[in-house]
């Protein structure tokens, strides 16, 4: 078994490929002060709810975009399954051709989803990752990452509202019943929802003027589902693209077993 670990500003996400099947996936609070021993703790209960045994785990590849909280997460990993955990930054092998004016910038999360874009879709494509931020990545159709975009994520987006304002309540994340909300609960629901939803069939309907053809839209991350309910551009939701990428990553760097020396006679 592969385990793929995703660990992102708000949640790690736990993914088990039995060859190129996604078997199970799990998820646990980011924790920055957490240590490696809390971590093994959660790790290994979540491989034992899920019928994950460790030693059956024969490699684990990481992206990270909290640096904090990929050494005990790695150390955890390495002590629970036995194998030294790859974790995406230089020097590991993508194949992406990252055109950006400092490709050492562009978060490991994003090079996965767009290693697994490139494997799974028509190209040029547009990946939408509705996460903690909103980030948008562009591919043109020969595969090279051209740039992207990283807007305030609607999690963001109602933080700020409940917090910098005085009346406005916390609310759950739901489509209201009415475009046009009818009480304070739905205006909010609907301003983010809604709103975020025109954002993006805005930018999707720009980027075909800019790359000059319509590209394959994306959607990915936690917030994908529900936003994409609003949309009404062709977006392809994909939960899981940046689990599918790290795989791919991890077959790029594994070390292929020498073939046996013939004997000399």
């Amino acid at each position: 078994m592969l385990l793929t670990v995703d660990i992102g500003n708000t949640h790690i996400t736990l993914g088990g490929f039995e060859q190129e099947t996604l078997v199970f996936v799990a998820n646990l609070l980011t924790g920055p002060y957490r240590t490696e021993d809390q971590y093994a703790v959660e790790l290994l209960q979540i491989m034992n709810l899920h019928h994950a045994e460790p030693d059956e785990v024969d490699g684990v590849v990481i992206s990270s975009v909290v640096p904090e909280v990929s050494v005990p997460i790695q150390r955890a990993l390495a002590h629970i399954c036995g194998v030294q955990p790859l974790l995406l930054g230089p020097g590991v092998k993508t194949g992406l051709n990252i055109l950006i004016d400092n490709p050492a910038q562009l978060g490991t999360d994003l090079v996965a989803d767009a290693v697994a874009a490139i494997a799974k879709y028509p190209l040029p494509c547009v990946i939408f990752d509705l996460g903690t931020a909103t980030t948008v990545s562009f591919l043109d159709k020969n595969g090279n990452y051209l740039g992207g975009m990283i807007c305030a994520g609607v999690n963001i987006m109602l933080h700020a509202l409940t917090t910098q304002t005085a009346l406005l309540p916390h609310i759950s994340l739901q489509n209201p019943n009415h475009f046009i909300g009818k009480n304070t609960v739905q205006c909010m629901q609907s301003g983010l929802l809604y709103g975020t939803a025109a954002m993006l069939d805005g930018l999707a309907a720009r980027f075909a003027t800019e790359l000059h053809e319509p590209p394959t839209l994306i959607a990915t991350g936690g917030m994908a589902n529900l936003v994409m309910q609003n949309c009404v551009s062709p977006f392809i939701v994909d939960k899981h693209l940046l689990l599918d990428g790290l795989r791919l990553i991890y077959e790029k760097n594994r070390k292929k077993p020498q073939a046996p020396r013939s004997k000399q006679e």
